[in-house]
């Protein structure tokens, strides 16, 4: 009987001795544990995965774990069957086709790298296929949106409150600044090093996924933020403090000693919330792709928006031809002598 034969009937079977029902057995979660462990220092030391991907690769291949524990399987017995299985379990839980998609993405790395470490002879995941899935167009804000954005920041600076108050008004401008200069995800951003805001800094080396590094321009305002920003850093911070100073351009007292993601999106929707825009269409996420999206509709290449958002592959800065498209069509008809026949 395969594994998901076994998670279909049901969870009691009767003992032979006594007739009475006792719950399913499922195996120690130990094996999985140790395998899933295995399988992130792969990622982390081969592949350069950052704490973000490994965390997600966590929780994927644990819930699957916990999956094959109700059938009494684990990685290493499961077969196609109990594979499909889990997929169908996704979907009746309410998972959407990407996170769908993004679990089997897990499973079938988990399989590849137990085949290639001859943990399992077979790898059941090979066969399947995951669910279709619409590639949307990204969400995007217009020009007009960023500015209103950059100025009720700008304007929020420039107000009498407390030094404490102004610092994270400036730290906010600063942040809003560099992530519409430079397209960087968010997680490049809040961990920038001091040195990046550097006077004569024309460029900034960013450590992106995988480990890699790619230079990213620096336009002047968001240098000026940067430097404005310092500037009120230097004054607020207890002269009196023996520790050394931050390395990080935007320091905070939490575990990863640099602002948090989370918290960059919170202020980043108060902030469009402030400017009139609705804050479930602003996000670190959305500006990054205004930035890529301005730049093709004012005649940027897409192989220069590739290198600035750090793709490994051309595809996936394709998700923003869409906007070139409109610029052609616009060009054409514009700009044909025979357009307006």
């Amino acid at each position: 009987m395969t594994a998901s034969a076994k998670i279909t009937k049901t969870a009691a079977r009767a003992d032979t001795k006594t007739g009475t029902k006792t719950p399913a057995k499922t195996l120690p979660k130990s094996s999985d544990a140790k395998l899933t462990a295995l399988f992130l220092d792969m990622l982390a030391a081969e592949q350069g995965a950052g704490s973000n991907t490994l965390d997600a690769y966590r929780r994927d291949l644990t819930d699957f774990s916990d999956y094959l524990g109700h059938a009494g399987a684990d990685f290493t017995s499961a077969d196609t069957e109990a594979l499909r299985g889990y997929l169908a379990d996704l979907d009746t839980r309410g998972f959407k086709s990407t996170s769908v998609a993004r679990r089997l993405s897990a499973m079938r790395h988990l399989y590849r790298f137990l085949l290639n470490e001859r943990i399992r002879s077979d790898d059941p995941a090979a066969i399947l296929s995951g669910p279709k899935r619409g590639r949307g167009l990204p969400k995007v804000l217009s020009i007009s949106d960023v500015d209103r954005m950059l100025t009720r920041a700008r304007e929020l600076t420039q107000t009498d409150v407390s030094p404490a108050q102004r610092l994270r008004a400036l730290r906010l401008y600063c942040l809003l600044e560099v992530l519409y200069a430079t397209g960087l995800r968010v997680s490049e951003l809040v961990s920038l090093p001091v040195s990046a805001a550097r006077r004569d800094a024309r460029m900034i080396v960013v450590r992106g996924k995988g480990n890699k590094e790619r230079l990213v321009p620096l336009n002047d305002a968001s240098r000026q933020a940067m430097a404005d920003y310092l500037a009120a850093l230097e004054v607020i911070t207890p002269k009196a403090k023996k520790a050394a100073p931050s390395k990080w351009l935007f320091p905070s007292s939490g575990e990863s000693g640099h602002l948090t993601r989370q918290h960059f999106a919170r202020d980043l929707k108060e902030l469009a919330s402030a400017s009139g825009l609705a804050p479930r269409l602003v996000s670190p996420h959305v500006l990054r792709h205004a930035f890529a999206s301005h730049l093709l509709h004012n005649g940027a290449d897409l192989r220069i928006v590739q290198t600035l958002l750090g793709h490994t592959d051309i595809s996936t800065t394709q998700i923003y031809t869409h906007v070139v498209e409109e610029r052609l069509k616009s060009l054409v008809r514009d700009l044909h002598p025979l357009a307006e026949k």
